[in-house]
């Protein structure tokens, strides 16, 4: 079952055209990863997906409706979004960050409910946070950062997640832990998962479907297999990429490239 997909959908800014006539589906339980050099469109098909940013014409579609008939907080139930690089209050802490994540379901005075709690304690415990609950989100690593982030995207309880570069200024090993986070949510709660991320080689190893994008439009689109080719890379990155077999996943990795 589809959730989530665009149709003729054209973005720009002003008189600038960033994406045109695009036509996109998410399948529901898979990890989707939008790839192309930077400017090509991916953050801005993120944001317009998310209802950030307005589209020129076109639709996107959630579960079969167009996204502006559903109200916002609606929306709120059925997707999370989770920018490009999020800046918490100063001294704000890990707890009140993940209780942000529950402000859909929240009455009146948006005080806290018994679930909420509840929500929020599992939001800690799947992301291994327990430990900094009170801890202030400016006093955390990297990595310890964006699981925070992460956190409170699933206490939002939203079938659906939407990451803009995720694992953006983290060093390798908090990559991959993020990463491994999200392949968790999908693997064991069925957690839809769309991201923007750089690293082709991740990309493809935690991937389920891959769109790779040259100047807003999709050239390839499919398994990591069908993407990660030479001629795939040339033609969105510009690159001469020798492509091999991860011995570890059996997935496609770019073991070298040279510029065009």
């Amino acid at each position: 079952m589809v959730s989530l997909l665009t149709k003729s959908l054209t973005i720009g800014y002003g008189d600038k055209i960033i994406v045109e006539e695009l036509n996109l589906t998410i399948n529901k339980g898979e990890i989707t990863t939008i790839i192309g050099a930077n400017g090509c469109g991916k953050s801005t098909i993120l944001k317009t997906m998310a209802r950030v940013h307005s589209a020129k014409s076109g639709a996107i579609y959630l579960d079969g409706k167009t996204i502006h008939q559903i109200p916002t907080k609606e929306i709120a139930k059925k997707m999370a979004v989770l920018p490009q690089s999020p800046e918490a209050p100063s001294g704000l802490t890990v707890y009140e960050l993940i209780s942000f994540g529950r402000s859909p379901y929240q009455k009146g005075f948006g005080r806290l409910s018994e679930k909420d709690r509840k929500v929020i304690q599992w939001a800690l415990e799947v992301t291994n946070l327990t430990a900094f609950a009170n801890h202030p989100v400016d006093a955390l690593s990297g990595g310890q950062r964006q699981r925070a982030w992460i956190a409170m995207a699933v206490a939002q309880e939203t079938d659906l997640l939407l990451l803009d570069e995720p694992t953006t200024y983290l060093d390798m090993a908090h990559q991959l832990e993020i990463l491994q986070l999200l392949e968790k949510l999908n693997r064991q709660q069925g957690r839809t998962i769309v991201m923007v991320i750089h690293d082709l080689n991740l990309a493809a190893r935690f991937s389920h479907y891959m769109v790779a994008l040259r100047e807003g439009k999709v050239v390839k689109e499919g398994s990591a297999e069908e993407v990660m080719t030479h001629q795939v890379l040339e033609e969105v990155f510009q690159i001469d990429a020798q492509i091999a077999k991860d011995p570890r996943t059996d997935k496609p990795i770019c073991i070298s490239y040279d510029i065009l």
